[in-house]
């Protein structure tokens, strides 16, 4: 049976949104869109680009795709050992919005069963299926116990406000630390198996 695999940048509080640019997820008002960049240097570098290129597939919400869909086909020379893996295998994206066929390659629409479509897909033959970013699909997915490791960055930052990854809910999610290692820039890259 392939995991799920979740792929997350992450306050020291729990927020997820927007770690990359300001534009990324304004939603809610929020006013720290980028602050990832600070802490990622080349050993988390190194960790993102062993996931992408260990993946045989991926799962993305609709933001996420739609920001890497135009992003990666036209990924500079440097950006190639993540471009390759990203335009080449398999990219599943759950979205209500989106009408298909979609233009980036190997691209597909989850509909509104696309728990139980995710469920087939991870019963299927095949590696490991990596979901990166996506705040609201991740949430969902660890939500409905869909979710099978999560590999995150914890960066030494507070936000207080934003989109957390983990559900509000009275019943715990219980994780087993695979792995964890501190970064030069006061990062942690952990990982851990959802039991």
């Amino acid at each position: 049976m392939r995991k799920l695999i979740a792929c997350e940048w992450m306050s020291l509080d729990g927020v997820i949104q927007a770690p990359s640019s300001p534009e990324e997820d304004p939603s809610g008002d929020f006013k720290h869109g980028g602050w990832h960049s600070r802490y990622f240097e080349k050993e988390s570098m190194a960790s993102v680009i062993e996931s992408i290129q260990g993946a045989s597939a991926f799962l993305f919400g609709r933001r996420t795709y739609e920001i890497f869909a135009a992003h990666w086909p036209h990924a500079s020379e440097q950006e190639q050992p993540l471009a390759q893996p990203l335009n080449k295998r398999p990219k599943y994206v759950v979205s209500s919005s989106l009408q298909g066929p979609l233009d980036w390659e190997n691209s597909s629409i989850l509909g509104s069963a696309f728990e139980d479509e995710i469920e087939d897909l991870k019963r299927s033959d095949g590696g490991d299926l990596l979901l990166i970013g996506s705040s609201q699909l991740a949430k969902t997915l660890i939500a409905k116990k869909l979710v099978d490791e999560l590999r995150l960055m914890v960066d030494p930052l507070c936000l207080g406000v934003g989109k957390r990854l983990f559900p509000v809910s009275d019943e715990p999610v219980h994780l087993r630390l695979v792995s964890s290692k501190a970064v030069l820039s006061g990062a942690l890259l952990l990982s851990y198996a959802v039991s």
